[in-house]
């Protein structure tokens, strides 16, 4: 059984940073798809970030939604089974749970850490 364990979050002020890391307990070489998303409660689950698996002669490919292009960042380390999550001039709005998921390349239904909650506030 696939287990994914979110760290990182806390709470912070109006234009500081946080890094999150998602840690696998498989190799990240499993997944095709990786991605972050957070969720306020009473609300949808929103995508923040994802990133595709490439090739040898093509590179991943990285999704953001709207709302965090050019502030927050994507990666991965193959060697610490991780995904992380930069996230830089972070915004009241940007309060949520995050959570890290991950997909198989022949399954239609991601695996899911249990979150971390990421709040905004002076």
């Amino acid at each position: 059984q696939v287990q994914l364990v979110e760290s990182g979050g806390g709470l912070v002020q109006p234009g500081e940073s946080l890094r999150l890391s998602c840690e696998a307990s498989v190799s990240i070489f499993n997944f095709k798809v990786m991605g972050w998303y957070r969720q306020v409660p009473g609300n949808e689950r929103e995508l923040v970030a994802s990133i595709t698996r490439g090739s040898i002669t093509r590179g991943d490919t990285t999704n953001y939604g709207d709302s965090v292009r050019g502030r927050f960042t994507i990666s991965k380390d193959s060697f610490k089974n991780t995904m992380n999550l930069q996230m830089n001039s972070l915004k009241p709005e940007d309060t949520a749970v995050y959570y890290c998921s991950a997909n198989r390349p022949d399954s239609a239904s991601p695996y899911w850490g249990q979150g971390t909650q990421v709040t905004v506030s002076s």
